[in-house]
């Protein structure tokens, strides 16, 4: 059993800060972990999850892995369990940098349009109308800070090509290369994942979160793509531990490349699984075919971290996009799916 802002050690400067599942019938919101992490002389923290005790963990964590006289602060997404404690740049004592993803932006400003455009798609499925559920969802991530004095955007500084081993991605580098960021935009339009070069590690965050992508910015392709290059950088022994946003655990070497080559196999069975729901062309409204998808999820345990049967359904109309199935003209939220004719 863990409790929220458990701490993991990870090497003498490097602290998997744990957080927790979302609990929406008990109001409770779902806390994603965070990573702090010294090299040389630069603290660098990777995401702040929510909830002054989970600030509190982290500020514990920091001195832990101490000392240090400037501080790096790096956003994976803009999610609200990954960003409420952001402003913490301002509060560490040292000059500071804090990073966000550019795409992120709207929805860091603006949560609840987020959460309503989402919501608005399976409205047949929510409990409320979009609107009061997203206001429902955000307050319970209240107090919310997202944003510090010195945050800017990735995207602010010049693209770099990153090697790592065979591979290549394009991102940013921090601390004279130690800490890279990378672009990944599975999870949501906006999500990078980090290496640590230091201690080994590939932070994926929410990449892994589940073998298929829920919200409506999400891209599937985009999210197997990075599982794949993951796998091999830990093949390659260029990673060497595996930490992510919502298990509570480390996994390293052989161990990691099971888990990552796992999340695939679970992608293409429920995709399998989909085109069989479908009858292969479609006609099918989204309320019929979520009933059914839940039950694949259900029979292969894939239903990643926080499942609930909203984040179902949304991954259900995910599914359907991605067998080339698209709503037919209409107003109503379950109005069937086809494929568009050739001609």
């Amino acid at each position: 059993m863990t409790a929220l802002g458990d701490p993991i050690d990870i090497d003498d400067r490097t602290v998997l800060v744990l957080g927790r599942e979302l609990d929406l019938a008990h109001d409770q919101p779902d806390v994603g972990n965070a990573l702090v992490h010294r090299t040389g002389d630069t603290l660098v923290l990777v995401d702040t999850g929510v909830t002054t005790a989970f600030r509190a963990a982290l500020r514990t964590a920091a001195d832990r892995v101490g000392p240090w006289s400037r501080a790096l602060v790096l956003t994976t997404h803009g999610h609200p369990d990954h960003v409420g404690n952001n402003d913490l740049a301002d509060d560490l004592g040292v000059p500071a940098e804090h990073y966000v993803p550019a795409r992120d932006l709207d929805q860091m400003r603006d949560p609840e349009s987020y959460w309503v455009r989402s919501f608005e798609r399976i409205a047949w499925a929510a409990p409320l109308p979009a609107p009061a559920l997203a206001a429902k969802v955000v307050s319970l991530f209240e107090p919310m800070r997202p944003f510090a004095a010195t945050t800017r955007t990735y995207e602010e500084r010049p693209l770099e090509l990153i090697r790592i081993g065979s591979l290549r991605f394009t991102g940013w580098t921090f601390a004279d290369g130690a800490v890279r960021v990378l672009r990944s935009q599975g999870h949501c339009a906006g999500h990078v994942i980090v290496h640590l070069g230091d201690c080994g590690v590939l932070h994926l965050s929410d990449e892994g979160n589940g073998a298929c992508g829920a919200m409506y910015d999400a891209d599937q392709v985009k999210i197997q793509t990075v599982l794949g290059s993951v796998a091999r950088l830990f093949e390659e022994g260029e990673a060497a531990i595996l930490t992510d946003g919502h298990t509570f655990a480390l996994r390293r070497g052989a161990e990691a490349v099971s888990h990552l080559d796992g999340l695939l196999e679970q992608a293409t069975a429920l995709q399998a699984a989909a085109l069989g729901l479908t009858g292969g062309n479609g006609g099918i409204r989204p309320s019929a075919f979520t009933g059914r998808y839940a039950q694949a999820v259900a029979d292969g345990g894939v239903g990643g971290a926080n499942p609930n049967p909203m984040f179902t359904a949304m991954m259900a109309l995910n599914e359907l996009g991605e067998l080339g199935l698209r709503p037919e003209p209409g107003e109503d939220a379950d109005t069937p799916w086809s494929r568009p004719a050739l001609s």
